[in-house]
């Protein structure tokens, strides 16, 4: 089995399209359909029901799938390992993180990691940390900066690099902008904002609510932090959200008040293969974000 079919196998995977995954990597769709067609018949088996517009994975394709990722992850690896001896750092390094999370700051992490490293291509992918340890555990990233509530998912194992607290978060005429601290109990009967279902945020805020017996009405949902404080902002429902957003210079003159109760700390932490020790580049990222590893 040809690195190059696994390759190709992908790329259609994903684009869920012959032309489209040829365009990607760059090869004549001729040969790319040559290719998955050696590739099923080396297996025996079909890997993808072929329509008109687009292809869809078989049951066969979605176990190769993930065991695709896993091997050229794996055979990247061990490129970059062999280069690494040489004393040469390169391939590449994809990476994702959820936004804000306060004890990482992305974007200097990354220059400062691309000036040391020019041989090494980042791909940098912005999501909800429940897609995120997906994609860890699937092998098609080979770090994430994540919040999570609980232990670590099966594939996954977590760094932990920071904890902070929930907050509430409303507009200055809203009737709970003059409370200290707000329990879980009191928000049962408020309209929220909060982040899609694979947040972390979000899901330390469900968990909280299962935990004190409560119910509460999500009224807007999003996937931007600077989102959901314009809808705060105008007063269209309150929100809880970890520590550092408060601070961010969007949050001035709304009001913050910890909260009590049930409620589990929002837990930033990195994010690797469980069964698979990191790679040199990833090595070398993670003692630029977590110097005292």
């Amino acid at each position: 089995m040809e690195l190059r079919h696994l390759e190709y196998f992908v790329a259609v995977a994903e684009e869920r399209h012959f032309t489209r995954a040829a365009h990607r990597m760059r090869v004549a769709q001729s040969g790319l359909s040559a290719s998955i067609r050696a590739l099923e018949r080396e297996l025996d088996a079909d890997l993808f029901i072929r329509h008109t517009r687009r292809v869809e994975l078989t049951d066969a394709g979605r176990a190769l799938l993930t065991e695709a990722h896993r091997t050229l992850a794996s055979a990247a690896a061990a490129r970059d390992a062999v280069a690494a001896v040489r004393g040469l750092l390169r391939g590449s390094l994809a990476i994702g993180a959820e936004q804000c999370l306060g004890a990482i700051d992305m974007a200097p992490l990354v220059a400062s990691f691309r000036r040391a490293h020019p041989g090494v291509e980042v791909r940098l992918g912005y999501a909800g940390s429940g897609h995120l340890v997906e994609q860890i555990r699937l092998g098609v990233l080979q770090a994430a900066f994540v919040a999570l509530p609980g232990p670590a998912p099966d594939g996954v194992r977590l760094l932990p690099v920071a904890a902070e607290k929930m907050m509430l978060l409303c507009h200055p005429a809203h009737t709970l902008a003059d409370s200290d601290t707000v329990a879980v109990e009191d928000l049962a009967t408020e309209e929220f904002v909060d982040f899609s279902a694979d947040w972390g945020a979000r899901r330390v805020n469900d968990l909280a609510f299962a935990r004190a017996g409560a119910e509460r009405r999500v009224a807007v949902e999003v996937n931007d932090v600077h989102t959901l404080l314009d809808f705060v902002h105008q007063d269209l429902g309150v929100a809880l959200v970890p520590a550092p957003v408060t601070r961010k210079p969007q949050a001035k003159g709304l009001h913050a008040a910890p909260v009590t109760g049930p409620v589990p700390d929002w837990r930033v932490a990195v994010a690797l293969p469980a069964a698979t020790p990191p790679g040199p580049a990833t090595e070398a990222l993670l003692r630029l974000a977590l110097p005292k590893i």
